[in-house]
């Protein structure tokens, strides 16, 4: 399936059905009165947080979508019945905004979560609705309104718990595929990875994280270089960036130091909030660097770097130092989630108390 994170759609919400004009004619009533009903309401069109969608491939190709308009009032008190809604059934993690304005009107942030994305219009109302003891043969009706037409863009952003970045070919497939359930295509050639792939990385029973591995990233991604720049939004959501770097490259002539500036400072130029993320460096490929050589070299490195956060040293292919980063990852994911829930302290002197009035 070819992965699409962005698609312009067209909604039309139903129109709403006439009101109807017209009197009760029948066999000894003499007076009848008026019996025009309302005409119905136009259908509603919705979208919808589906958990198991991941990419807007379904609005590539169909990009309108129509609700039923409602039915005319007839004769005999008979309202016209409501047209039918439909429901666009949308990833999880997907903005919504007019597409003419540029204004985000709804994100999908929670599974299951419905919104109204067009709304359709009233019925008019038939002539029995102005009946009243001064006005006995009413001809007046109105006609339904028009329901919501709108162009939309759609925005889809994964939400991780963790974004893997790095150069291509720095490992990310291979270590999302270590630590998680994510299949990912995995060969030795720069820029395997096309589309963001996401797995479920397990703990414990009832512990675990969602980790999003994105596009290698090169130097110019943030002005459109490379694919990576498509993707970099991807990694907006998540609490946690985990720098992929290839400490024994093929090509002698690469610096790694010189790599994870690079990447950084695309990071700047694409989002200030995402740059300061908290960002860790995960060392990839140290089985690769001679045991003698392997310490001092990425003392060295860090040093270069100045990097004062957390450090870790792992071989995604025989999966060495990977529990480790697992645990301490989960560990910081849980209290982030505990920071978020915590109650916010409020000063006494500022509680208002509804018996003191």
């Amino acid at each position: 399936m070819k992965f699409v994170d962005e698609a312009t759609i067209d909604v039309a919400a139903g129109d709403g059905g006439n009101g109807c004009a017209s009197f009760r004619h029948e066999k000894y009533k003499e007076f009848g009165g008026p019996d025009g009903g309302d005409g119905g309401r136009g259908g509603h069109v919705y979208a919808l947080a589906d958990a198991s969608l991941n990419t807007l491939v379904d609005f590539r190709f169909t990009r309108r979508f129509e609700a039923q308009r409602g039915e005319h009032g007839k004769g005999s008190d008979m309202f016209g019945v409501k047209g039918d809604d439909i429901v666009l059934r949308m990833p999880v993690g997907t903005i919504i905004a007019d597409a003419e304005t540029g204004e985000v009107l709804h994100e999908l942030l929670q599974p299951g979560e419905q919104v109204t994305i067009a709304k359709g219009g009233d019925g008019g109302f038939g002539n029995m609705h102005y009946k009243s003891s001064t006005n006995r043969a009413p001809r007046q009706k109105t006609p339904g309104w028009p329901g919501e037409r709108r162009t939309l863009k759609l925005e889809l952003k994964v939400l991780a718990d963790v974004g893997l970045l790095g150069m291509p070919n720095a490992g990310k497939s291979t270590l999302i595929a270590a630590i998680s359930n994510a299949r990912p295509k995995i060969a030795d050639y720069p820029f395997t990875t096309l589309h963001p792939n996401l797995g479920v990385v397990r703990v414990a029973a009832e512990k675990s994280f969602v980790v999003a591995d994105v596009p290698g990233l090169i130097e110019g991604a943030s002005e459109g270089a490379g694919l990576g720049h498509q993707f970099l939004r991807h990694l907006q959501r998540t609490r946690l960036l985990l720098h992929l770097v290839d400490v024994a490259p093929f090509d002698e002539g690469v610096d790694p130091v010189a790599q994870v500036k690079a990447i950084v400072a695309e990071l700047k130029k694409f989002d200030q909030a995402l740059y300061e993320k908290p960002r860790w460096l995960v060392l990839n490929k140290v089985d690769m660097l001679p045991a003698d050589e392997r310490e001092k070299r990425i003392r060295d490195l860090v040093k270069r770097l100045k990097y004062k956060g957390p450090v870790f040293e792992i071989s995604a292919l025989t999966r060495e130092g990977c529990e480790l980063l697992v645990q301490k990852v989960y560990q910081h994911i849980a209290q982030v989630h505990r920071d978020a829930q915590a109650p916010v302290d409020i000063d006494p002197r500022f509680v208002h108390r509804a018996d003191e009035h």
